[in-house]
C-alpha cells in the first residue's frame, strides 16, 4: 500500500486514548477513522443535494400548476 506521511498534533490526553485503543497500529487506526469521516461527509453532502433537487422539482411542479390555472 502506498501512502504519504503527515505530522498530526494530538493533545496529550487524546494521544494516550488513541495509543490505548490502537496500540502500535496508530497510523492504520487514524487512516480508517479519517476514511469513515470522509464517507459520512460525502453521504451528508449527497443527501443535502438530493433534498435541494427535490425542493427544486417541487417548485417547478408548483409553477407549472399555477401556469395551467392562469392559462384557463
Amino acid at each position: 500500500m502506498t501512502g504519504r506521511n503527515a505530522n498530526i498534533y494530538f493533545p496529550e490526553q487524546t494521544y494516550n486514548k488513541l495509543r490505548q485503543m490502537a496500540g502500535v497500529k496508530i497510523s492504520r487506526f487514524v487512516a480508517e477513522a479519517v476514511e469513515e469521516k470522509i464517507e459520512r461527509e460525502r453521504q451528508q453532502k449527497k443527501e443535502e443535494f438530493q433534498k435541494k433537487l427535490i425542493a427544486g422539482y417541487k417548485r417547478v411542479a408548483k409553477n407549472k400548476k399555477i401556469q395551467k390555472e392562469v392559462a384557463i
